[in-house]
């Protein structure tokens, strides 16, 4: 499928999910449905390797619907971070099945959280431990995971059946936004991983270009947070349009005969309208910095992965700023009958507030002001 022909087809699954985009929200239910519909339009088997379009179609779809849209996002990257660990033959073996729908389980470095452990055994390992926020575990195909060996003490990464014995996924995700990621946790209880589904570890020396490479998977995360904010605030803005264009009525002292003709509701959407198609730009600018250190291999500096941190943190902090204010002052321009339940405006605030608190955004502005007053390079971190 060429790029031109994937944005059709999330255009079509855009129109699809937006039909009964708030009924779902509603009921709340695991996105079964929704997964297999990616499934059945051949998205999930558009190259991972290429974010300009994978990038492009996620927004698509997250403006109809964040939770599916976030799914997507992710299922694009778990594929494209595996190859960053050398492993050629287990990526082909991944990428074999392109119908399969993938989700990822990381170790956080997080005390609160203690996380996944693996201890040898024969033929492999067992994995045992408990991990929050695994977004799209509980209607994923497969699963790619990071756990500390407990014989080496190191991060080690490997593939997994999602329903492969020993693995519960908890019905845990009971957050006021993102409804439909599927973000609770999962339990691993003596789950076996073959020698031949470990994907590798970090390479222990810093200097070593691969632990550069590596280090681009969080840089990843970072733009397609961006892009999902951004398509938030993109259709809230488009339903709220559409919404002012049909039902908005003019105040009594406006003196003008429809709501589109009201000189606040025009300034109140130009000023919104500017901002989310600014947002837009810039998390399309860090898209194509991600594109550009990705794909010099070998090659990159840490100046080439600085430029690029800076990039995609300023598309993430617009992109926060935006949609938080978009999904709030919409409803200033649809009025007082829009926040009837049955319209569902509310769900883009929740899914942005939600969304927004994935990381402090003031740590991106403070790498991000650092490296333009001094010159400093953002630390690579599981966030940044």
């Amino acid at each position: 499928m060429d790029p031109d022909d994937a944005k059709t087809v999330a255009a079509d699954i855009a129109d699809r999910l937006r039909a009964d985009a708030v009924e779902r929200d509603r009921a709340n239910h695991p996105p079964c449905e929704e997964v297999e519909l990616l499934r059945n339009s051949g998205l999930l088997a558009l190259p991972p390797d290429d974010h300009v379009t994978t990038h492009a179609v996620t927004r698509v779809v997250a403006a109809a619907d964040p939770s599916i849209g976030h799914l997507l996002g992710y299922h694009y990257l778990h594929l494209w971070r595996a190859g960053l660990f050398g492993n050629t033959e287990l990526v082909a073996r991944m990428r074999r099945h392109p119908h399969l729908f993938w989700a990822g389980v990381s170790n956080p470095p997080n005390p609160l959280d203690t996380g996944l452990c693996m201890t040898p055994a024969d033929g492999g390992f067992l994995v045992n431990g408990r991990r929050t926020f695994a977004t799209g575990t509980r209607v994923a195909d497969r699963l790619l995971v990071s756990a500390t060996r407990d014989d080496t003490g190191g991060s080690c990464t490997f593939l997994v059946d999602a329903r492969a014995p020993g693995i519960t996924h908890l019905d845990d995700w009971d957050n006021i936004g993102q409804r439909l990621s599927a973000s609770g946790s999962v339990v691993f209880d003596d789950v076996h991983v073959d020698t031949d589904d470990i994907l590798g570890s970090p390479a222990p020396d810093a200097d070593d270009p691969r632990t550069l490479q590596m280090s681009l998977s969080s840089l990843a995360f970072q733009a397609i947070l961006a892009h999902l904010c951004v398509a938030i605030a993109e259709g809230a803005l488009a339903e709220a349009a559409d919404y002012t264009r049909q039902r908005t009525r003019p105040w009594v002292l406006s003196g003008v005969d429809a709501a589109t003709e009201d000189p606040y509701i025009l300034a109140g959407y130009g000023e919104l309208a500017a901002s989310v198609q600014a947002a837009g730009l810039l998390a399309d600018h860090a898209t194509a910095a991600l594109q550009d250190v990705a794909g010099r291999g070998t090659a990159l500096t840490a100046e080439h992965r600085s430029a690029a941190a800076a990039t995609i943190f300023s598309a993430k902090i617009v992109a926060t700023k935006t949609v938080n204010e978009t999904t709030a002052k919409i409803f200033e321009l649809i009025g007082a009958r829009a926040t009837a339940t049955r319209f569902g405006f509310d769900r883009f605030w929740r899914n942005a507030r939600t969304l927004t608190l994935h990381d402090p955004v003031a740590y991106k502005a403070r790498e991000v002001g650092a490296h333009f007053l001094i010159g400093r390079r953002p630390e690579p971190t599981a966030y940044s």
